[in-house]
C-alpha cells in the first residue's frame, strides 16, 4: 500500500491543479492530508509531524540565492511601475522608426531588459502587453504580428541574466550561477536575432499603415541627451551593472541583486517620479511577488516531505529506469513532460516540485561523448530545460502566457488572432532548442571561456 501513496499523492495534485485553487494551498494541503492519511494506515509515526516546521525553515536555507531573488523582483517592479518602460519604448521608437517594423524591433529589445527583471511569466506578458500593445494598434499594426511580438519579448527575456528562474536552475541542477548566466546568453542572441530577422521581413512585406499616433523627434540636443539616458542608458546600464557583479565575481548573488535594487530605486529618483505613494506601491508589490514564490517553496518542501518518506523520489526514478530507454529517448520523455506541465504551472512550481524528481535520472544520463562530463551535461540540461519551459509557455492552446497576453491586450484582439501571431514565434523556438540539443558546444562555449572547464 505504502508504494501506491506517492503516485496517489501526484494523481490528487494533478486533478486539483484544475480547480482553480492556490497552488501553494494544494501542494501544503495535500502534503498535510497524506501525513495523516500515512498515520491512519500505520505507516508514519505521529512524531514525523514535528519535522514539517524545520521542513519549511530549511527549504528557505537550502539556497544562498533566495536574497537575490526578492531583491531584482524589486528592481523589476520599480522599472515597471515607474513608467522607465515606457521611457524606453519612447527612445527606441525614436532610434528606429525609420526601421521596417522599428516599433516591434523596440518591443523586442525593452524585453530583453524588462522580461528577466519582471521574473514571472505573467508579469512579464501583462506590463509588455499594456505599455506596447496599445501603441503598436494606434500605429497600424495588425494584432498578430504584434500580439506574437509582446508574447516573444515577454518570455524570451526569462532564459536572460539575470532573470530570476536561472537562479532556481542553478541551485536544482547544483551548477554554477555564473555558468548559468552566460549558458544561456548565444541561445537567448539567436533566438533575438531571428525574432528581429523574422519581422524586418514581416515589415519589409507587409508595411504597416500609418497610424493616428505619429512619434515626435526631439528638438535639439540636450532634449536627445535627457531621451537617451533615461530611456536607454540608464536602465541597460542597470542590468549590465548587475551582470558584471555576478559573472566577473565583483560581488555575491545577494550583494548584487542589492545593486539591482538601490540601482531601480535611483533610476525612479532621477526620472523624476519618485514619491512615498509610488515607494509603497513598488514594496507592496514586491511584497506580493515574493510572499507567491516563497509560499510556494514552503509548500512545495510540506508536499515532498511525506511523499519522500513514502519513497516517491525513488519510486519515480525506478519507473523511469524500468522503461530502459537509452539516453536521448530519457532525455526527450523527461522534456516532453516538462514541455506539457508548462502548459498549466508557472516554472517556480515546475522547477521546485517536478525538477527534483527527474534530477537522479538526469544526472545518470551518459552524454559524455556528446557533451562533456558530467557537470558539463547537466549546465547544457539544464539550459535546455529552460529553453523548453519558455517554449510551453506560448505554445497554443495552452500556453498560459497566451491567456495573460489576451487578458491584457485592447479589446477587439481575439485569441485566434494571438494564436496565428504566436505561430511563426513557436517555429523559431523549437528550430533554436533543436540547434541547442544538436550542437551543444553553442551553450558551452562562452561559460568555458569565462570560467573555464566546468569540474564537479
Amino acid at each position: 500500500m505504502i508504494d501506491a501513496l506517492p503516485f496517489l499523492m501526484l494523481g490528487v495534485l494533478a486533478v486539483l491543479l484544475f480547480s482553480g485553487l492556490p497552488v501553494a494551498m494544494l501542494l501544503s494541503g495535500i502534503g498535510v492530508a497524506f501525513c495523516f492519511f500515512g498515520m491512519a494506515l500505520g505507516e508514519m509515526p505521529l512524531a514525523a509531524l514535528y519535522n514539517i516546521p524545520p521542513k519549511l525553515l530549511s527549504s528557505l536555507q537550502s539556497s544562498l540565492f533566495y536574497p537575490a531573488v526578492v531583491m531584482l523582483l524589486f528592481m523589476g517592479v520599480a522599472l515597471e511601475k515607474s513608467d522607465i518602460a515606457r521611457d524606453m519604448l519612447t527612445c527606441l521608437r525614436v532610434m528606429l522608426w525609420r526601421a521596417p517594423a522599428g516599433l516591434i524591433l523596440a518591443v523586442l529589445l525593452i524585453g530583453v531588459v524588462m522580461a528577466p527583471a519582471a521574473g514571472i511569466v505573467g508579469a512579464s506578458v501583462v506590463t509588455l502587453a499594456l505599455i506596447a500593445l496599445p501603441t503598436m494598434m494606434k500605429n497600424g499594426y495588425s494584432a498578430e504580428p504584434a500580439t506574437g511580438a509582446v508574447a516573444a519579448a515577454g518570455t524570451v527575456g526569462i532564459i536572460l541574466p539575470p532573470a530570476v528562474m536561472l537562479f532556481f536552475m542553478a541551485s536544482e541542477f547544483r551548477v554554477p550561477l555564473g555558468s548559468m548566466f552566460m549558458s544561456t546568453v548565444i541561445p537567448g542572441a539567436i533566438l533575438i536575432v531571428a525574432y528581429i530577422i523574422y519581422y524586418l521581413g514581416l515589415g519589409i512585406l507587409r508595411p504597416a499603415p500609418v497610424g493616428d499616433d505619429p512619434i515626435e523627434l526631439p528638438k535639439g540636443f540636450p532634449a536627445w541627451s535627457i531621451l537617451f539616458t533615461r530611456g536607454l542608458i540608464m536602465p541597460f546600464g542597470l542590468i549590465a551593472l548587475v551582470l558584471s557583479a555576478i559573472i566577473f565575481g565583483w560581488a555575491t548573488p545577494s550583494q548584487s541583486g542589492a545593486v539591482g535594487a538601490a540601482g531601480g530605486l535611483v533610476l525612479v529618483a532621477l526620472s523624476g517620479r519618485f514619491s512615498w505613494t509610488l515607494l509603497k506601491d513598488i514594496m507592496l508589490a514586491t511584497s506580493r511577488l515574493s510572499a507567491m514564490v516563497f509560499f510556494i517553496i514552503m509548500a512545495a518542501a510540506v508536499f515532498s516531505y511525506p511523499f519522500r518518506y513514502f519513497g516517491g523520489d525513488s519510486a519515480i526514478a525506478d519507473a523511469l529506469r524500468a522503461l530502459s530507454l537509452e539516453p536521448w529517448s530519457m532525455l526527450m520523455l523527461i522534456l516532453g513532460i516538462i514541455f506539457v506541465l508548462g502548459f498549466f504551472i508557472d516554472w517556480i512550481e515546475i522547477t521546485v516540485i517536478t525538477l527534483p524528481l527527474f534530477i537522479p535520472v538526469l544526472s545518470a544520463l551518459d552524454f559524455a561523448s556528446h557533451v562533456g562530463n558530467g557537470p558539463t551535461t547537466m549546465l547544457w540540461m539544464a539550459t535546455i530545460t529552460a529553453l523548453i519551459l519558455q517554449t510551453s509557455f506560448i505554445t497554443p492552446p495552452f500556453g498560459f502566457a497566451l491567456f495573460f497576453l489576451r487578458g491584457a491586450a485592447p479589446d477587439g484582439v481575439s485569441l485566434v488572432q494571438i494564436y496565428r501571431g504566436i505561430l511563426p514565434i513557436l517555429m523559431i523556438q523549437l528550430c533554436v532548442i533543436a540547434l541547442m540539443l544538436m550542437f551543444p558546444e553553442l551553450i558551452m562555449w562562452l561559460p568555458e571561456q569565462i570560467y573555464g572547464t566546468i569540474r564537479g
